[in-house]
């Protein structure tokens, strides 16, 4: 599937804010980012990084990057507890376990803000009117993210993504990132997706 992406609520200097995040970012969560790696291989057996086809602006597929959470193996979209190692309860809580998207966001697959990147049979569920989630790129972080994450319904998490669309700016970003940082530190809605939700593990059950 391609759609072509709309022009609206798009604002110019997205991927340079995009940049100088990276820029600001990059050696701390290099730093961070090994301690992670570190963790994870010393505590449970398999790849450090978790590999996922995701869909992207426009309807086009990427692989994101994410540091594992699982043991190893093949694991359902909505996890039970105890297939999530003590190390990565501990990265998903922090969100820490996004820290390798910055990759994404460098290779210019995400942006710093954005609705997250949705798992492509999740495509065949959407109204007409919810694809234009896909108008703006993923994002790391996004105004659903800051709203309740995981603790939000489909519904409530996809209008707080079409509305960040229809109102994408500068400002609204630094707020998002800004807002960001206080739900890292919380912790808040990190707990994985309802089995009964009807896009499940859009916002990160599938790690």
């Amino acid at each position: 599937m391609s759609m072509k992406p709309r022009e609206t609520g798009t604002y110019r200097g997205k991927r340079t804010l995009d940049l100088m995040i990276l820029t600001l970012a990059g050696p701390p969560a290099l730093v961070i980012g090994l301690m992670c790696a570190i963790a994870i291989k010393l505590t449970s057996r398999g790849p450090v990084l978790f590999r996922q086809v995701r869909v992207g602006r426009s309807a086009q597929p990427f692989t994101v990057l994410k540091f594992r959470t699982m043991i190893d193996g093949e694991n359902p979209i909505i996890p039970s507890d105890d297939r999530i190692t003590a190390v990565g309860r501990f990265l998903r809580r922090t969100s820490l376990d996004e820290l390798p998207q910055l990759l994404n966001v460098a290779r210019g697959e995400m942006s710093v803000v954005g609705p997250r990147p949705t798992l492509p049979y999740q495509l065949d569920r959407w109204t007409e009117s919810q694809r234009h989630r896909l108008d703006a790129k993923p994002g790391l972080t996004g105004l659903a993210q800051v709203n309740g994450r995981n603790d939000l319904s489909w519904p409530d998490r996809i209008e707080f993504d079409l509305r960040y669309v229809s109102e994408q700016s500068l400002l609204n970003d630094l707020m998002i990132i800004w807002r960001t940082a206080g739900a890292m530190l919380s912790g808040n809605g990190t707990g994985a997706t309802s089995a009964d939700d009807p896009i499940a593990g859009i916002a990160g059950a599938t790690k």
